[in-house]
């Protein structure tokens, strides 16, 4: 029996994230980072809320991130997941099936190299999945509600990541 191309869950897109705390130099290193480790151009984060305690206001620039798609996306992905020995738990998950994780020091991702100007810095790995069609929810002209069965669940998320990245879900 053929399976249904539509169903096909795919990477939509890989988001890695340095999330600095202030602008400034150590944010400059966050950018030349994923940069370097990406290919992608980094564009800087602003605070969503008000957070008295550490100083920000809303608005202030606080972090940076890098979107990749495609087969690049799906490479990158790999390396960073030799980081984790291709194993993540199940709380990476969230109900939509997209999983995220983190990559404590840059120096552990593999082909980097430590730049004593940069200083250890960690990173962060979003992983968004969806399925072919998801666009009619999302566009402008003609939106239309996503049916509740081409909806994708966190057991789909899990079952994608373990048959493309062949990882172990603990």
């Amino acid at each position: 029996m053929e399976e249904n191309k539509m169903k096909a869950v795919v990477v939509d897109k890989v988001t890695l994230n340095i999330g600095v705390g202030k602008a400034g130099q150590e944010l400059e290193n966050a950018k030349t980072l994923l940069e370097r480790l990406s290919g992608a151009k980094a564009v800087p984060t602003a605070a969503k809320v008000r957070n008295p305690v550490f100083h920000i206001k809303k608005g202030d620039v606080i972090g940076t991130k890098a979107t990749l798609r495609g087969p690049s996306a799906i490479a990158f992905v790999k390396k960073a997941l030799k980081v984790k020995d291709f194993t993540l738990a199940s709380r990476s998950f969230d109900k939509e099936g997209n999983f995220s994780f983190g990559v404590p020091e840059y120096i552990e991702f593999p082909g980097a190299k430590y730049d004593p100007q940069i200083g250890m810095l960690g990173f962060e790995v979003c992983v968004t999945l969806r399925r072919r069609g998801f666009r009619v929810a999302r566009r402008r002209r003609a939106q239309a509600k996503l049916g509740g069965k081409h909806r994708l669940s966190k057991e789909n998320g899990i079952e994608f990541a373990k048959e493309t990245f062949s990882i172990k879900v603990q």
